[in-house]
């Protein structure tokens, strides 16, 4: 049996209090504030039904079981002829099978976080959207509106390519216009939808429709630090992932030490899985202290940025917790039906084009610039010239590290808890040069250190040693792509050095191999005094 939501009618400041909790914005908030003392809210959040939801969905499913304890009216919208205008992310051909798989998936991850789906109202786009009066109010809109304002309205959340369809720029017309056909007081999105929302805000008046309340979701971290994606699929944990890829795909999720901002993990726990519970536990063996119960975020973050919480715990703790809400759709998806219905409406596009291509050539493979090999990587050997405590983090040092350029670069690193300033001032060590520079508690660190860790406890990271006789600059290679070109940046959506860590290891003899191949410069073998 799934928990129930207590349905119990709260009063005004309660209503408000759930309504706005974890929000980044609301704008209207007087009007909100007195609407919900005068009647129950209407409310609406919208989904376009393009890619696969991705756990990421049960932020927005948390906050509509907030909405319905606050007593609202909740529609929830199958965006498909959005997904259709968005640049064709969903072919027609497919937009029924789509909207029919979102509405199955959705309706489950609801029912797994205890929503009952009787106080919902579900709509799709197609069912009012293509009607003789909305088409005429498209007209009305498009004769208002300016080509500028409908580009920068679908900014963020249109898909941007060189040559634009016309298409993207009806899409936030059609947003817009969903706010009054489905009569409702308020939208619900995440942030990104913010040009979005003020453009509604600006053009409803003009066709003497009412300016509605608009209610904005932070954007969660993926796995990896970014934005949560269905694209992408490093960032993401699928809802029907085994039990396996959880817990594989947790392992690799960005979560160092002390750094509590873009964590996709600690956002989970914040955005999901608190609101949920009213409480979070930490499951960890008796001698690293036993299982602890937060019942105030904070706290945890608190402990987290501390190091009172390790990462492997948090993580195994969210493994836990997260299993236990994907349980019961995967059941649901584990049937000849909706095997069926997922595999029509996401065909292996893969497979697709192996076929349009026909068998592969028996012959050398080229060097491709999509490869993801270690020559990629701009890795090189630095000088730590200064060190200190971060600011605003105890547990992260600021260094300024010599790698050859005219200045020293910034890197923020976690290493308090494992080196002492001391043993870092003024040593050699090798930083990742090509990373796409990244703010860490409001500094921006160019470059990461490369540490090699212990596994068990206690645990060990230690930086890795260059061999005696290098220079700041020099450059670091895998033995066997040493002739190879870096990148001048590394995309962050194409992961490439995420790919490529999983292979680094530790010799026996304690030298650093990829694939188990060295890691050298011209001096010879990097090495490290942490076990493998």
């Amino acid at each position: 049996m799934q928990r129930r939501l207590d349905m119990e009618a709260p009063g005004p400041a309660e209503k408000l209090r759930l309504v706005t909790r974890n929000l980044q914005e609301v704008l209207g908030e007087d009007k909100l504030s007195a609407l919900l003392r005068e009647r129950e809210l209407r409310i609406y959040w919208g989904t376009a039904t393009t890619g696969k939801p991705h756990v990421a969905y049960f932020v927005p499913m948390s906050k509509i079981a907030d909405f319905l304890k606050a007593g609202c009216e909740v529609t929830i919208l199958f965006a498909d002829l959005h997904a259709y205008l968005d640049n064709m992310k969903a072919p027609w051909e497919l937009l029924e099978l789509r909207t029919r798989y979102y509405e199955a998936v959705i309706k489950a991850m609801l029912e797994s976080i205890g929503v009952p789906l009787d106080k919902l109202t579900f709509v799709r786009g197609t069912d009012f959207q293509l009607s003789k009066e909305y088409t005429l109010d498209v007209y009305r809109l498009s004769s208002v509106v300016t080509q500028h304002d409908a580009k920068k309205a679908g900014a963020e959340v249109v898909k941007q390519v060189e040559h634009p369809l016309l298409s993207g720029l009806l899409y936030p017309g059609l947003q817009a216009l969903d706010e009054e056909y489905l009569k409702v007081d308020a939208q619900f999105g995440g942030v990104d939808q913010r040009k979005i929302f003020t453009f509604a805000e600006k053009y409803l008046p003009a066709l003497g429709y009412t300016k509605r309340i608009h209610l904005m979701n932070p954007m969660v971290p993926g796995l990896t630090g970014s934005k949560m994606s269905s694209s992408e699929e490093e960032s993401k944990i699928d809802l029907l992932d085994r039990k396996e890829d959880v817990k594989k795909k947790l392992k690799k999720a960005f979560c160092e030490p002390g750094n509590v901002e873009n964590n996709g993990v600690l956002s989970f726990i914040k955005h999901v899985l608190f609101p949920l519970k009213s409480e979070f536990v930490i499951l960890r063996e008796e001698k690293w202290g036993g299982n602890k119960t937060y019942t105030v975020y904070e706290e945890l973050e608190k402990d987290f940025a501390e190091q009172v919480v390790h990462p492997g715990d948090l993580k195994s703790s969210v493994e836990v917790a997260l299993n236990k809400l994907l349980d019961p759709i995967r059941e649901k998806f584990n049937n000849p039906e909706m095997r069926k219905l997922t595999s029509a409406a996401y065909p292996d596009a893969a497979k697709a084009k192996a076929a349009e291509k026909g068998p592969k050539n028996s012959g050398p493979k080229n060097s491709d610039p999509e490869d993801v090999i270690p020559s990629r990587l701009d890795i090189r050997v630095g000088k730590v010239i200064s060190v200190e405590k971060h600011p605003d983090a105890d547990s992260l040092y600021l260094e300024q590290i010599d790698v050859g350029e005219p200045t020293p670069r910034t890197v923020v690193s976690g290493l308090v808890q494992f080196v002492p300033e001391e043993q870092l001032q003024d040593r050699l060590v090798l930083l990742l040069c090509n990373l796409k520079p990244q703010k860490m508690r409001g500094v921006e660190s160019q470059g990461m250190l490369l540490c090699a860790s212990s596994v068990g406890e206690p645990r060990q990271v230690e930086p890795l040693d260059p061999p005696v006789g290098c220079c700041p600059g020099e450059r670091v290679f895998v033995e066997g792509y040493e002739h190879g070109q870096p990148d001048d940046e590394l995309k962050p959506k194409k992961k490439v050095f995420e790919k490529l860590q999983a292979d680094f290891r530790i010799s026996e003899d304690c030298i650093a191999q990829w694939k188990q191949k060295n890691l050298m410069t011209k001096q010879g073998s990097i090495s490290s005094s942490a076990a493998a």
